[in-house]
């Protein structure tokens, strides 16, 4: 079996939504519920002060009719190809703001043929709970939640330093 792509994953994701009623657009990679817009943004892996700046002032554009208008997106899921940096992770784990925002989902596994990602959501976006069940009944992938024991170990040493 030849591993799906991330644009192609999003895709078949995006058309289950529209089953749901609600608005996945074919120009962007964004979902509409209500008065909420759901941001996927897939990458293979991005800098942190990029990340940084992206996580605090995001925003995207979505396609009505024939213009375009800027939203600012309820919640934001990041889907990586490849392992997200340590850095990344514990960013969203030290800020509660970006872990109320922003999911994070290493899909990298996937690409080699394996049937397992691991997600690092604690948002209270239903998109991205339907998005975990998809990738489980549709993909077969199980989702696993990122350990956040290797962080507090990593904080712990830093404080027995001090």
């Amino acid at each position: 079996m030849k591993a799906p792509r991330i644009q192609q994953i999003l895709k078949r994701f995006k058309d289950f939504c529209k089953f749901r009623g609600w608005e996945a657009s074919d120009k962007d990679d964004s979902i509409r519920t209500g008065s909420e817009y759901h941001s996927f943004i897939w990458t293979r892996t991005i800098h942190p002060s990029s990340f940084e700046k992206i996580a605090t002032n995001g925003k995207c554009v979505v396609r009505e009719g024939m213009s375009y208008r800027i939203v600012e997106p309820s919640y934001t899921a990041w889907l990586f190809s490849e392992e997200p940096s340590e850095y990344l992770i514990k960013t969203v784990f030290a800020n509660p703001d970006f872990s109320k925002r922003i999911a994070i989902y290493n899909l990298g596994p996937i690409f080699e043929g394996k049937r397992v990602s691991f997600k690092l959501n604690n948002t209270n976006s239903s998109v991205f709970r339907e998005f975990e069940g998809f990738l489980k009944k549709k993909l077969k992938v199980r989702v696993q939640p990122m350990s956040d024991k290797k962080i507090e170990s990593e904080e712990h040493v830093v404080e027995n330093l001090s």
